[in-house]
């Protein structure tokens, strides 16, 4: 499509070429011009509409989806440590079968079209070559832009057919543990540990009960290197109320080193993690929360007149009237006689 200087407007489909022509001071032709050159292309079927209603942004988003893809080479225990992923991230995954020859530090566009066509914001890319060996490349998308990526290299893995043992049923909400003081004080180790979260974390529940508390997820951080550790819970008899606890690895099983890093700026962070006015909770007056968020409360009361205060009345401190005006009180069993001054 091009314009002319005389006023129209060529559009060019295969062979067939169309001209239109319009008044530029017309409003409607103007305003069918202007949606032809901006690009914008309204739904014509119910089917469209749903679609796009579909990724329309929601104030709570869905559970974010991840995309596993390997590059155009890979080594099997990059696709054995893919498929073990993909089986811990199941159902909110999709496995890509095919092989993809991209490099995302160098161009991202790839993976954008992608998570554009998947309504996929993480991702995990697997490679391996002679520099970079055994080589997984984790990141997350906001607004279908790469945000953050983090290259980590495998230098021991252990795959989950290598534990012979049960495994945690599929979509187990994970409980994610994290030691080392790296990923407190570290820069790089503080977004990895959040994209660690975002990763696994699993859906939101209200609620959960003791027994669907069975898998555990370990991280830790030591001399440089990120181990990642599965473990299952077995609830045991302790003779009492509370039962013991004991972990079981089942695997995979990782040791990691870090590679190359790609962290969004500062104020591109603060953006992504803006949350909609509808969904910050409101402000309640003389209410407000401890560490243990342990709720209280404070009251305002008018000042009051203890004079005029309420007590407990009580048998003996009752006064009864007596003969000719006399007050008797009788107070723990002794009896007192009050003339009245009137008399």
């Amino acid at each position: 499509m091009f314009m002319l200087s005389s006023g129209e407007v060529t559009f060019s489909r295969g062979k067939e070429i169309q001209r239109v022509r319009f008044q530029p001071g017309t409003e409607k032709n103007k305003s069918a011009t202007m949606s032809q050159l901006d690009g914008v292309i309204k739904p014509k079927t119910k089917r469209s509409k749903r679609f796009l209603a579909g990724r329309a942004p929601l104030l709570k988003e869905r559970m974010k989806k991840a995309m596993i893809m390997k590059g155009g080479n890979t080594s099997q225990t990059v696709t054995d440590a893919l498929k073990d992923i993909y089986s811990l991230k199941k159902p909110n995954a999709v496995l890509f079968k095919k092989k993809n020859i991209t490099r995302p530090f160098e161009d991202s566009t790839s993976l954008e079209f992608f998570s554009k066509k998947n309504d996929a914001s993480l991702f995990l890319f697997g490679s391996h070559n002679k520099k970079r060996p055994n080589n997984l490349i984790l990141g997350r998308l906001f607004d279908f832009h790469v945000l953050d990526m983090i290259e980590l290299g495998i230098e021991k893995y252990v795959s989950l057919s290598g534990f012979k043992n049960s495994k945690c049923p599929e979509a187990t909400k994970p409980m994610l543990v994290f030691a080392g003081d790296a990923f407190d004080t570290d820069n790089e180790h503080k977004r990895l540990k959040s994209l660690l979260l975002d990763f696994f974390r699993g859906p939101t529940v209200p609620s959960v009960r003791l027994a669907g508390l069975e898998h555990v997820l370990h991280f830790t951080a030591l001399e440089g290197k990120i181990y990642m550790r599965s473990y299952r819970t077995l609830l045991k008899k302790s003779g009492c109320r509370t039962p013991r606890i004991e972990l079981e690895e089942i695997g995979p099983s990782f040791d990691f080193a870090m590679r190359r890093t790609h962290f969004a700026s500062d104020d591109l962070y603060k953006v992504s993690h803006k949350q909609p006015k509808n969904l910050k909770p409101k402000k309640k007056k003389n209410i407000s929360k401890d560490v243990f968020g342990t709720k209280f409360g404070r009251l305002h009361m008018q000042k009051q007149d203890l004079n005029k205060l309420q007590t407990r009345k009580m048998k003996g401190l009752k006064k009864r009237k007596g003969p000719k005006g006399e007050v008797v009180a009788e107070k723990e069993g002794q009896s007192t006689e009050v003339i009245d001054e009137q008399c």
